[in-house]
């Protein structure tokens, strides 16, 4: 029988300089569990194999010929999986300098056995915590996504969000689901609900196993104790059509698996006023002169094509 505590599998994709830094992180941690560590890439072209199979020997490296989404490359890499627990880590993350977020986790789950999932606690890499577990989508929150919002809406409950002072408390609490960024699972409990579902390509396959899991009668926790630095592109980030679409195409499988037909029937004109606002707004840029010609077009494209999904059409 293994005697390794937890599996972590790295799904990774053109992202060499994270990667590097996320592995470099997790094996000169202090007071380590016994891991196995699984990078599953995704045809990356930028060197990332290569730097895996040179600098860390040690790691398990599946490297795919094509990209194959994130759901399905976890799948591929959780039948490596040979410990106690499994977790699933985005290559942007980072393990601080403080106590081992894995031994945190393990012993959280050993402690709660109808814990089916637990997250911890995201931080950017200036220190600011990110909000790092969520309820499940609602229409409210569709609104807010699509629509201006109060900030104090877009921080509450409303929006999905869990009070910031709950996770300076540093006591665990029961949530809806965790980002995906890192999660861990209880294989019993994998196993029972099914693994991710490969419908998604990116995004949402997180919510859906949460909703998969609290429907068996698991719970999903939150554990701000364990804490991890995550490298995602705050306000600066740039509009990304392909990455965009892809977002909506998975909430859209997400409430067609997961929710009412009422549900449905709601959100799918919402996102369609959503988007008709979007392109206003968008084209009001271009004539500022605040947006090229060539980006209105493709952010137009893109909002055209979250219209067409929402009236079912790919």
């Amino acid at each position: 029988m293994s005697d390794i505590q937890i599996s972590v599998v790295i799904v990774s994709f053109q992202v060499c300089e994270l990667l590097d830094r996320c592995l470099a992180s997790i094996l000169t941690a202090q007071n380590s569990p016994r891991m196995q560590i699984i990078v599953v890439d995704n045809a990356s072209t930028d060197g990332s194999p290569e730097m895996v199979r040179t600098k860390y020997p040690s790691v398990q490296l599946i490297a795919n010929s094509e990209n194959l989404g994130f759901a399905r490359a976890n799948n591929v890499g959780l039948k490596y999986a040979q410990g106690r627990y499994w977790m699933l880590l985005n290559p942007d993350t980072q393990v601080t300098t403080e106590i081992n977020p894995f031994r945190i986790l393990i012993d959280f789950m050993d402690q709660h056995p109808r814990a089916g999932a637990c997250g911890a606690s995201l931080f950017y890499a200036d220190g600011a915590r990110q909000h790092s577990a969520f309820r499940f989508p609602s229409l409210a929150q569709v609104y807010m996504d699509l629509f201006p919002a109060h900030w104090r809406l877009r921080e509450s409950r409303l929006n999905g969000r869990y009070p910031l002072a709950q996770y300076e408390r540093g006591e665990p609490f029961q949530i809806d689901h965790p980002l995906g960024a890192a999660l861990l699972v209880r294989p019993e409990a994998a196993n029972q609900v099914g693994w991710l579902d490969e419908d998604y390509f990116i995004y949402a396959e997180e919510v859906d196993w949460c909703i998969r899991l609290k429907r068996a009668g698991w719970e999903v926790w939150c554990v701000p104790q364990a804490r991890f630095i995550h490298h995602e592109a705050r306000s600066t980030r740039q509009f990304r059509e392909q990455m965009f679409v892809e977002l909506w195409k998975a909430r859209f499988t997400l409430f067609r698996k997961n929710y009412s037909r009422a549900f449905n029937a709601a959100v799918r004109p919402l996102v369609r006023r959503g988007m008709d606002r979007a392109i206003h707004d968008a084209e009001a840029q271009a004539a500022r002169g605040e947006m090229t010609q060539a980006e209105l077009t493709k952010r137009i494209t893109a909002y055209r094509q979250v219209t067409a999904l929402s009236r079912g059409v790919e």
